[in-house]
């Protein structure tokens, strides 16, 4: 007897472009409680900054506080770990670089944890762009100086890199292998001692993120020869790619993702999902991530997905050719 009211009062929502309750009361019961973001690297780094930016943001779009907990250690292993053995509910997510889903899996073989089949991809956050520099009193300017004057003297030149098995060796040995140079491979521990290695001519060449050389550039103590990526980056718009200068085969930067346990239901992943896009495309935290040098470009969760699957196999062969390990 009850139910014609309640067809009538549904359909009166539905003309006032309302959702019925049974809709709102399944919309509103994710989030109910602050949800944890795992960010795998020590505070105060580049990605616990635009993480934390991120996090602001988000927890305003979802209606609950993101609180940041850092779990470093083991070059992501410690964090990504973590998450990968929490409960698929939402409320525990991974933001980490392609070290993570990526390197780690090419240069480690007793990961805890499967880049694929532990996590569920809710989106890209944003890139990075590496970038070959030189030191100021170094005779090269361009690719094709570059590569002439170290093809000049094979094995004469070095090039530092922020580590053994990160995304800046990984794209200097590619740079190697599309040239068909000979370099020695330096690894600092961290951008900082690299860079101060560079500006002071200890070392001649290293590779290092846009973020990490924009202000050195600004010194004048180091110039920038070209981005390692397919495209040229917003930060330094007239810095030329290798591929512009007919190396199409280097095409690598440094990505942010944010990731769930794997087995997260459909729902919840598609609420995520969109409070990410909302999150990256709002004008105040896009100003604050370029600030910080990210620059927030938003990939949805099958691209995100795809982007793990395509590079796998890539940093597999460069580990493999170039021999970079971590066991």
């Amino acid at each position: 007897m009850n139910r014609l009211p309640l067809m009538v009062g549904t359909a009166l929502l539905s003309c006032l472009g309302l959702a019925p309750l049974t809709a709102l009361a399944a919309d509103t019961g994710f989030p109910s409680r602050p949800i944890t973001l795992v960010i795998p690297f020590p505070p105060g780094g580049a990605t616990d900054v635009n993480g934390r930016v991120i996090a602001q943001r988000l927890g305003k779009e979802l209606g609950q506080p993101v609180i940041i907990e850092n779990r470093a250690g083991a070059g992501t292993v410690v964090g990504a770990s973590y998450v990968s053995k929490a409960a698929p509910d939402g409320y525990t997510l991974l933001i980490s670089s392609g070290s993570t889903f990526t390197v780690n899996p090419a240069i480690r073989s007793n990961l805890p944890y499967d880049p694929v089949k532990s996590f569920e991809p809710i989106g890209i956050a944003g890139r990075v762009a590496l970038i070959l520099l030189a030191n100021s009193e170094v005779p090269v300017q361009t690719v094709k100086q570059f590569v002439d004057y170290v093809k000049a003297a094979p094995g004469k030149y070095s090039y530092g890199s922020f580590g053994t098995g990160t995304t800046a060796q990984f794209a200097g040995e590619t740079m190697l292998h599309a040239t068909g140079l000979k370099m020695t491979h330096v690894p600092y521990k961290g951008s900082a001692p690299a860079m101060t290695d560079l500006m002071g001519g200890q070392i001649p060449f290293s590779i290092d993120t846009v973020s990490a050389a924009i202000p050195q550039l600004k010194s004048g103590k180091i110039k920038a020869i070209a981005l390692t990526t397919a495209k040229r980056s917003a930060l330094l718009p007239d810095v030329p790619t290798f591929a512009e200068s007919g190396y199409a085969g280097i095409d690598m930067d440094s990505w942010l993702m944010v990731a769930a346990p794997k087995g997260l239901p459909a729902d919840l992943k598609a609420k995520l999902e969109k409070a990410l896009a909302v999150t990256i495309a709002d004008p105040d935290t896009r100003t604050k991530l370029l600030a910080q040098g990210l620059e927030p470009t938003y990939s949805n969760a099958a691209a995100a997905s795809e982007l793990i699957t395509r590079e796998l196999p890539l940093m597999r062969a460069v580990a493999a050719r170039a021999n970079i390990t971590a066991d």
